[in-house]
């Protein structure tokens, strides 16, 4: 559809049922997708039966194929094809269906469809002349996903950073040095972040979580992801010094005076693992999960098992570590380059990812006894007593030396998980494509970059998601948005695009508020006021709104809620403002987390509806519910109408718009609309954006509502 020119002559709904002098297929109207909408059942187990089906304009096809092909990643697939049947039909749609029992393999499909001489094919790339491989839907036969998972609201937390809950367990100054920095406190919680600033420390820790969580309850989270809490010396804790203890300095100090002591104290390490599990314990009572983080490609040169810094003493019982001696338990956890007697002891010519001493990168080809600790740790904290919910896994495409022991580690370490608690979920931090490792067999699913904030970024601010890069190209680019996100998704299955973490910021990344700004710049070059400087909050507002309503679970990293600004990695890792709160925002996210929570924007089909400059509007459906979504990034207003025919939605129904956002305020008021020809007309402020729902009198009293048809 060509949607840049206001002039168009939209398809007139009401005639799609008695025109029957169309000579080709209305591509408009032709829809499928991996949803309950379109598939059945969602969780397929092989030996079972599948009803797939697809949805065309009524009364305007001959015959519809099924194009079932093997799973060839080159994509000499074999074909077979099968005819559908027509099961239903309503206003203005058809719908065709076939039934099928699922093998144990992967296969995939499309669909053919035949009017008098004309043939398209209908896949994830929509109507075309002939479909690829990578655009074909697909069926992963026993693969499942935590069914909590799909569409849960997830809240991301960096400890340290978010309430104190025990000052007796902070960092004290000058207790060590870490990358020639002495670890400090910071001069108060409201303190700006330093531009280096990995041992410098707020004191949050895991009893101030424990304490917020009816803050976190009322704002209706549902899982919390934990940035890693096991012991580190520094702030971000990537550098693991002992995977299977809790930091003291996030749990429990009882002991010790020195980092050393403190660190490798027993009782501390015994207190504070007592304190996560009963953590743990008060999440689940509130209804909320725990997602833990896992740094499995590398450890920290502090690790026990490679004590560089010597904080570990056989006198305390710990074994040497692969530093200090070449007959060490733990030599082959780590690739050394000189391997001899006498580079030992101090051989600093250990494997360091990124080159960084204090990151020595695990190897785990060398020998089986890496993965096997690894794997036992894996259980540990998702298993009684501590029963977390789940991994989130730093950068999982690293691990290992090859392409093929990666895929082979990923499908031993899910195997152990989904053992001890199939319920436990596998999410993986990736950037790229992730299709080779969601085929159902590694990871649940992951950090949805390509699918969700890259494209949303792009769209509303320009920015690429560290605010290094401006592009005006990108910026309000609908068409763009559209293509980039339908793109990225061919990667994924339903199970894992409905569950994928949908991020606006996080630890790694500028803050989302501050990149609406458009300003390219980092701590260190514009310093930290600059980041709350001409931010737009109706973009803001779009982003979350955008968030809350595509596929995956909407996950929050601490403070967006509130305001928080920052530049990227360390400034967006700034402290709560408690007390300090933006409660207009606050309780804008309340209402969009409750709006989120219905099956549509869950588990429901996504449909463009429309896309020019600035404009993008999408819709949601599952059954006879339906959702509309539509924004304006641009700096004028705007009027449009949208082809609400697509949700089945016709002139004898309504909708109500149940949120409106712009650069000043939100509003919740209800008011109803009609449609004309199936058409919804609608005017858009500057950087705003709506949600329209058509099944509001379920929901509301809508006595006094205001109408407009």
């Amino acid at each position: 559809m060509d949607t840049d020119n206001m002039d168009i002559d939209y398809m007139n709904a009401d005639k799609m049922d008695t025109d029957k002098t169309r000579d080709r297929i209305i591509r408009e109207a032709v829809f499928s997708d991996e949803t309950e909408n379109f598939r059945t059942p969602l969780f397929v187990k092989s030996g079972e039966k599948m009803c797939i089906k697809l949805r065309t304009a009524k009364e305007d096809v001959d015959k519809i194929l099924i194009v079932l092909c093997s799973n060839s990643p080159e994509g000499s697939c074999e074909k077979t094809e099968l005819p559908m049947e027509k099961t239903e039909s309503d206003k203005y749609f058809d719908c065709y269906s076939a039934e099928l029992t699922v093998g144990e393999e992967e296969f995939r499909y499309c669909f053919r469809l035949i009017k008098a001489e004309e043939s398209i094919v209908y896949s994830k790339a929509g109507c075309t002349d002939e479909y690829e491989f990578r655009d074909l839907f697909s069926v992963i036969p026993d693969f499942s996903v935590p069914e909590w998972l799909i569409g849960a609201v997830i809240y991301q937390i960096f400890t340290d950073r978010f309430y104190n809950g025990d000052e007796e367990n902070d960092v004290r100054d000058g207790e060590y040095t870490y990358l020639e920095e002495e670890a400090r406190r910071a001069e108060s919680w409201d303190s700006p972040v330093s531009a280096f600033d990995v041992a410098r420390f707020y004191g949050g820790d895991i009893k101030g979580i424990e304490k917020k969580l009816g803050y976190l309850k009322e704002l209706g989270i549902e899982a919390i992801y934990l940035n890693p809490i096991f012991v580190s010396p520094s702030n971000h804790k990537y550098d693991c010094q002992d995977y299977e203890h809790i930091d003291p300095h996030l749990g429990v100090v009882l002991e010790g005076e020195s980092y050393e002591d403190i660190s490798t104290s027993r009782l501390n390490l015994r207190e504070s693992d007592r304190c996560f599990r009963e953590f743990v314990e008060k999440c689940h009572e509130a209804g909320i999960r725990v997602i833990v983080d896992g740094v499995f490609n590398h450890c920290g040169s502090f690790n026990h098992m490679m004590n560089r810094e010597r904080l570990y003493k056989p006198e305390n019982g710990y074994e040497k570590g692969a530093y200090e001696s070449r007959d060490s338990a733990f030599h082959d956890f780590f690739s050394f380059e000189r391997d001899t007697e006498a580079d030992w002891p101090d051989n600093d010519s250990y494997e360091k990812w990124w080159g960084m001493e204090t990151l020595p990168k695990l190897n785990y080809e060398s020998a089986g006894k890496c993965e096997k600790y690894i794997f036992d740790i894996a259980r540990r904290w998702i298993k009684p007593p501590y029963s977390a919910d789940g991994w989130r896994l730093d950068v999982a495409a690293d691990l290992g030396h090859s392409e093929d022991y990666n895929h082979s580690f990923w499908k031993r370490f899910r195997k152990t998980v989904k053992k001890v608690n199939p319920e436990a979920c596998i999410i993986a931090e990736h950037y790229g494509d992730a299709g080779a490792w969601l085929r159902g067999d590694e990871w649940d699913t992951v950090m949805n970059y390509d699918a969700f904030m890259e494209p949303v970024s792009r769209f509303l601010t320009g920015m690429e998601k560290h605010s290094d890069d401006y592009s005006e190209e990108m910026c309000g680019n609908g068409d763009l948005f559209f293509d980039t996100l339908f793109n990225a998704q061919k990667s994924f299955g339903v199970l894992s695009l409905y569950s994928a973490m949908n991020e606006l910021s996080n630890h790694d990344h500028s803050r989302f508020l501050t990149r609406t700004n458009k300003k390219v710049g980092r701590l260190a070059t514009m310093g930290a006021e600059e980041a709350g400087k001409d931010i737009n909050y109706g973009l803001f507002s779009a982003g979350v709104i955008m968030q809350m309503t595509l596929p995956g679970a909407p996950t929050i990293y601490y403070g967006d809620e509130v305001g928080v600004c920052g530049w990227t990695d360390p400034d967006s890792r700034r402290s709560y403002p408690w007390g300090r709160e933006n409660h207009q925002l606050l309780d804008f996210h309340t209402y969009m987390i409750a709006l989120h929570k219905n099956d549509v924007f869950r588990r429901g089909s996504l449909i463009k509806l429309f896309s020019r400059r600035f404009i993008i509007a999408y819709g949601r459906m599952l059954g006879k519910h339906a959702a509309v979504v539509v924004v304006n990034a641009g700096d004028s207003k705007q009027e449009i109408r949208l082809p609400l025919w697509k949700l089945g939605i016709d002139d004898n129904m309504t909708v109500t718009r149940v949120m409106e956002a712009d650069s000043s305020r939100y509003n919740v008021g209800l008011y109803h609309r009609g449609t004309k020809n199936g058409e919804l007309r609608c005017t858009l402020a500057p950087y705003s954006a709506k949600v329209y729902i058509n099944w509001a009198e379920e929901e509301y009293d809508l006595e006094n509502v205001e109408r407009e048809i």
